[in-house]
């Protein structure tokens, strides 16, 4: 593509990549979650929820209201197609990998097909680390600025490496990361290999695979020593109200890491939950809660020690 080229985001990722390569004023929609950078919050809204929006809903009522619209196969996210006949896109960035977090690449394709917009999608489909700063350069070569991608991706990988380099002679921690609480889930993806990564020994999942629903009674089972609470998409006041609900199920509580102190809440929603330039922050945050005699504490809006 040469020139100005027209971009439409799908992801909270996509845009943080867009604007990191400096592409902001190329951005034409955004989805309702992109609210960074700040000025991605000025932008239109191409893709927006199907959740009712009346009043907060509990995790069990998300998790309720996401399973039955996948059992009737209706979509979880709606699309604006009158603004994608306006714009004409140039380049679509879109995901294939959970139909819970956006909207699925063939939606999209279906829509464009009704329209008679010929416009490129790039589906980003991370399944590791490694793949979530491929995805930036391949950003970087649809959009023509592969340099300034390149330096960003070189930045973000010096920065893995000092964490790899400082936890590879530490022992190894057990820590169990849970994306969801009510049913309860792990962390799946690229969640599992930054534990790793971060000098711990990941429970109830493996790296690439899919977030996973489990039982409080494999929570117990895996005697966690560390158990850091990401919930998708939540920020770091919401999971820190929703972490005190843990403690009154009594196969939590009995935890090694509840009862020594070592649960986590984190703004899973800025540092775990998209897989774009800030997920370094996020394995930054990981590497502190396993291991605090070896990395430095993270900014306090980041994470809280719960108890």
């Amino acid at each position: 593509m040469r020139g100005r080229v027209k971009i439409l985001s799908l992801l909270p990722s996509a845009t943080e990549i867009v604007f990191a390569l400096g592409l902001g004023d190329q951005l034409e929609g955004v989805t309702y979650e992109c609210d960074f950078p700040p000025e991605a919050r000025s932008k239109p809204v191409v893709s927006d929820t199907a959740l009712p929006q009346d009043r907060r809903l509990s995790a069990k009522e998300i998790d309720d209201f996401v399973a039955s619209s996948m059992d009737r196969r209706e979509p979880i996210y709606t699309l604006d197609r009158e603004l994608i006949r306006r714009v004409q896109p140039d380049l679509i960035l879109a995901q294939d990998l959970c139909r819970v977090c956006a909207v699925p690449s063939g939606q999209v394709e279906d829509a464009l097909s009704e329209l008679g917009c010929s416009s490129q999608v790039l589906s980003l489909d991370p399944q590791t680390i490694d793949e979530i700063l491929e995805g930036i350069l391949q950003v970087g070569q649809a959009t023509r600025t592969e340099h300034l991608a390149d330096e960003i991706v070189a930045v973000l990988r010096g920065r893995l490496g000092h964490v790899r380099a400082r936890a590879s002679g530490l022992p190894s921690v057990r820590t169990l990361c849970l994306e969801w609480s009510d049913p309860p889930f792990v962390g799946g993806h690229w969640v599992p290999g930054m534990v790793e990564m971060a000098g711990g020994t990941n429970l109830l999942n493996g790296q690439g695979k899919p977030s996973k629903r489990v039982g409080w009674s494999d929570v117990a089972g895996a005697a966690p020593e560390v158990v850091v609470f990401m919930p998708c998409g939540y920020y770091l006041e919401e999971a820190e109200t929703e972490v005190e609900g843990l403690f009154d199920v009594a196969d939590f509580a009995q935890t090694p890491a509840a009862r020594l102190g070592n649960v986590f809440a984190v703004d899973a929603s800025s540092y775990f939950s998209r897989p774009g330039p800030r997920i370094v922050d996020g394995l930054e945050i990981l590497a502190w809660a396993i291991h605090p005699e070896a990395f430095p504490e993270p900014p306090a809006d980041r994470v809280v020690q719960v108890r």
